[in-house]
């Protein structure tokens, strides 16, 4: 491994350590001490997600390097850039269909799991048949919590006649900070990523979109589970062996207690 792979490494390795809310400033200052990984570690670390409204139809819609043409981003809803780019890459007119109905199935998706937040999702054409990206955000702010979801779902599509080849790379950032006057401030977050691939059969009752959603549905309950064992359940059990919820008195009656068994079944044995 060269030197330059072996910086990559643990530039990543440090970064998915790190606070996904502090993200930005943390890749921005990684950068500066390793300039030359400036294209490596912007094309390999996902960022909090960006939203920003569409002119036209005045509904919001969410930023990444999916949707960018140089410094213009094109709106799922109304296919066009801002700022205006003329001859920004879009979708073929077949795609651009799909990629209509795949928007408002994803936006129910939204609904139903999130109840609420904003989805926004955008393909594009491969010689042997199409890719995209899901991503769906879902922030909270109030006075005592404070929070972000953010999901992006890459998805890779290879027609084969009458079944297709799907693969999927899902990257989930999570991030929560209680402020409560009994315990003071936490913050807790992570991120988790994780890929599948299968065929399935497209027909008129299996469409690309029902495969799709399906694998992304099935990806973000696993996920779900996966960073609320790994990070809730975790932080739970460490808070748990700090807190004495007995005090030192209980604890020395149960030791008694346990010292005093152990001699009347150890005379019991003579």
């Amino acid at each position: 491994m060269s030197s330059q792979e072996q910086q990559l490494d643990c530039s990543l390795d440090l970064m998915r350590r790190l606070p996904p809310q502090q993200i930005e400033r943390n890749l921005s200052d990684l950068i500066d001490l390793v300039p030359q990984l400036c294209e490596d570690l912007l094309s390999s670390v996902d960022q909090p997600l960006k939203v920003a409204k569409d002119k036209t139809t005045g509904q919001e819609y969410l930023l990444c390097d999916y949707n960018r043409d140089g410094d213009s981003y094109r709106s799922p809803w109304s296919n066009k850039y801002d700022p205006p780019l003329d001859d920004g890459a879009v979708p073929s007119d077949k795609l651009r269909s799909l990629e209509t109905l795949a928007n408002q199935a994803f936006d129910t998706y939204r609904e139903l799991y999130f109840e609420g937040g904003i989805c926004s999702v955008y393909l594009w054409d491969l010689d042997n048949g199409f890719a995209g990206v899901i991503l769906l955000k879902k922030g909270g702010d109030n006075d005592k919590i404070k929070g972000c979801w953010d999901s992006i779902h890459v998805v890779e599509v290879l027609e084969k006649g009458r079944t297709a080849h799907y693969k999927l790379t899902s990257t989930v950032m999570l991030w929560l900070q209680t402020i409560k006057a009994a315990s003071g401030t936490m913050n807790l977050g992570g991120s988790l990523t994780r890929q599948i691939e299968t065929d399935n059969h497209v027909n008129d009752a299996n469409p690309h979109i029902s495969n799709i959603g399906k694998m992304v549905e099935e990806m973000e309950n696993k996920m779900r589970g996966s960073l609320n064992e790994i990070y809730f359940g975790k932080t739970k059990d460490v808070v748990n062996d700090l807190r004495s919820v007995h005090g030192t008195q209980g604890k020395a009656a149960a030791a008694l207690l346990a010292e005093e068994l152990q001699k009347k079944l150890g005379g019991g044995r003579q």
